[in-house]
């Protein structure tokens, strides 16, 4: 058991890792899927779910990494209440409420 859990946070720093290099290639857009690709294929085969931070910054569909202004146009808008991130390399949008997050629910709670 003490492997996989092992394998697990690896897989997580591998990923986090890949996204850190995403960022750093400035001009080079398939240098950027690339990593986005890898952090993706290493999640599923480590069964890791990519942190919500990392998961706002790449399109689901095309695997693009999103960088607001270069491949990515942002759009709020304040009397629905959310934020639209569409991905210029494909199209797709992405929506997300920019209320603040509710606490956990107490029933939810594992002892």
């Amino acid at each position: 058991m003490r492997g996989r859990a092992l394998a697990r946070d690896i897989a997580l720093q591998r990923i986090e890792r890949l996204f850190e290099l995403a960022e750093t290639f400035f001009n080079n857009d398939d240098d950027r899927r690339r990593c986005v690709e890898l952090a993706r294929r290493i999640g599923m085969r480590y069964r890791v779910r990519l942190p919500k931070h990392l998961k706002m910054k790449m399109c689901r569909k095309c695997n693009a990494f999103l960088v607001p202004g270069r491949t990515a146009r942002v759009r709020l808008h304040p009397k629905r209440k959310y934020i639209t991130t569409t991905c210029l390399s494909c199209g797709h949008e992405t929506r997300r409420p920019y209320k603040t997050p509710r606490p956990p629910s107490p029933r939810r709670e594992q002892p």
